[in-house]
C-alpha cells in the first residue's frame, strides 16, 4: 500500500470526549490530516479523564490518548476576531468539519449551514449530537448511558434479574462516530460526481438502534418483545457462555451439524436425538437442560482445550477472557492491530493505541504521530493555513 484511502482529505475537529474523536481518529488512520480545535487552556474534555490523576493533570488523560493519534491541535477562540479569521481561513481549505455541539451552537456562534456554504461550498459538514438536529428532543443533553437507556440498549442486558444493565463500554459514542465515518466517507465520494459538499445530521440515539438489529427489527416485523437472556443467545441454543474446568467458554453451535459435532466431541451423542434436543425450535424451548448436559460434560477440560478442539472441528467456540487478555491475543499481533508510539509529553513509556481492524493491500493502517499536546501545533498554524488554502484554491473551491 503506497497510500492510503483518505489521502490528502483535510478534517477540521471541533469535536470533544468520545464519539466525535473516535470518528476523526478513524479518518486519521483512513489517511485524512485532522486539526483539532481546542478551546486556549482548556481543550478536550477528554484530557483530563481517565485513571491516571497524573495524566489527568498533565492534560493528556487515558481517554483522550486513546483516539487523538496522529492529529494536530490548534488552540482558537471563537470570540477573538483573529482566530475567528483564521478559524475561516481553515474552513475555506477544510474537506470536512466534525461538530458534536449540543444542538444549533455552532449555528449560535455564527456558523450555521449556510454560513460554512459560503466560506466553503466543497465541505462536508458533520455533526453528531444524542438525538439530531431537529425534533422534540434536539436540545436536551446527552451522554452514551443516556442514549442506552433510551434505546433500549440496558433493558435486554444482564438477565431477568439483572436487567437493565448499563453495557460495559461507551457503545453509542463508539457507534456514533463510527456512523458519522461512514457518512462523511460517503459524502466524499458523492461530492466527486457533484463538486458539492453536503450538510450531515448524525443522531446517536438513531445510530444506536439501527446497530441493535434482531433486537429491534424481531418487535418491529414479528411483534416479540425483547428479554434480558445473559450469555446467551435468543437466536439458537446450544449459544453462550459454559462452564469449563477453568473458565467460561462461548460456543454457537447455530446450525445442525454444529450442534451434532459438539455433542460427538463433548462426549455426550445421546443428546443428538434426545426429543428435547433433536431440532433448533425444540432446542431453544429446552435450553435450560440442554445447557446443564453440556456444562456436566464440558467441566471435565478448560476453556483453551475445548476452544482449540470445538474450533478445529468447526464448532465456533472460544475462551471468555479479560481484556488484559484479549489485548495479548497472537491474532491481534500478527495483524498489526495496536500501533506503539510515545508519549506526548516525552515519557519514557510506551504509549500503546489501537487500530481500525481494517488491513489495506495486505497492511495495517497504524497510527501515526503521538496524540498532541493542548496546542502543540499553534506555532505552525500560519503555514498550515496557507497549505490548507493553496490547495483549496487549486481544487477550485471558492468561499467568501
Amino acid at each position: 500500500m503506497t497510500e492510503r484511502p483518505l489521502c490528502g482529505i483535510r478534517v477540521l475537529d471541533l469535536t470533544n470526549v468520545l464519539a466525535g474523536p473516535y470518528c476523526s481518529y478513524h479518518l486519521m488512520l483512513l489517511g485524512a490530516e485532522v486539526v483539532k480545535v481546542e478551546q486556549p487552556g482548556k481543550g478536550d474534555l477528554a484530557r483530563a479523564l481517565g485513571p491516571d490523576p497524573d495524566l489527568n493533570r498533565a492534560g493528556i488523560g487515558a481517554s483522550f490518548l486513546a483516539q487523538n493519534a496522529g492529529k494536530k491541535s490548534l488552540t482558537l477562540d471563537l470570540k477573538d476576531p483573529d482566530d475567528r479569521a483564521d478559524f475561516e481561513e481553515l474552513v475555506r481549505g477544510a474537506d470536512v468539519l466534525l461538530e458534536n455541539f449540543r444542538a444549533g451552537v455552532l449555528r449560535r456562534i455564527g456558523y450555521g449551514t449556510e454560513r460554512l456554504r459560503e466560506l466553503n461550498p466543497r465541505l462536508v459538514s458533520c455533526a453528531i449530537t444524542g438525538f439530531g438536529q431537529s425534533g422534540p428532543m434536539s436540545s436536551a443533553p446527552a451522554y452514551d448511558q443516556i442514549i442506552q437507556g433510551l434505546s433500549g440498549m440496558m433493558s435486554i442486558t444482564g438477565t431477568a434479574d439483572t436487567a437493565p444493565l448499563r453495557v460495559g463500554f461507551p457503545v453509542c459514542d463508539s457507534l456514533g462516530g463510527l456512523g458519522a465515518a461512514l457518512a462523511i466517507s460517503a459524502a466524499l465520494l458523492g461530492r466527486e460526481r457533484t463538486g458539492q459538499g453536503v450538510s450531515l445530521d448524525v443522531s446517536m440515539l438513531e445510530v444506536s438502534l439501527s446497530a441493535m438489529g434482531w433486537a429491534v427489527s424481531n418487535y418491529l416485523v414479528s411483534g416479540v418483545d425483547p428479554e434480558p437472556m445473559g450469555d446467551q443467545n435468543a437466536t439458537a441454543a446450544p449459544s453462550g457462555t459454559f462452564e469449563t474446568a477453568d473458565g467460561g467458554l462461548n460456543i454457537a453451535a447455530n446450525r445442525q451439524e454444529q450442534f451434532v459435532t459438539l455433542c460427538r466431541l463433548a462426549g455426550v451423542p445421546e443428546l443428538i436425538d434426545d426429543p428435547r434436543f433433536a431440532e433448533r425450535e425444540a432446542r431453544k424451548a429446552h435450553r435450560a437442560e440442554l445447557n446443564a448436559e453440556l456444562n456436566a460434560a464440558l467441566v471435565q477440560r478448560t476453556a483453551k482445550e475445548w476452544e482449540e478442539t470445538l474450533s478445529a472441528a468447526g464448532v465456533p467456540a472460544a475462551r471468555v477472557l479479560s481484556v488484559p487478555e484479549a489485548v495479548e491475543l497472537e491474532q491481534l499481533r500478527h495483524r498489526g492491530f495496536f500501533t506503539s508510539l510515545p508519549y506526548p509529553d516525552g515519557s519514557p513509556r510506551t504509549l500503546r493505541v489501537s487500530g481500525n481492524g481494517v488491513l489495506v493491500d495486505g497492511a495495517p493502517l497504524p497510527a501515526t504521530s503521538a496524540p498532541p499536546l493542548l496546542g502543540e501545533h499553534d506555532p505552525e498554524r500560519s503555514r498550515l493555513i496557507s497549505r490548507w488554502r493553496a490547495r483549496s484554491q487549486a481544487s477550485g473551491a471558492t468561499g467568501s
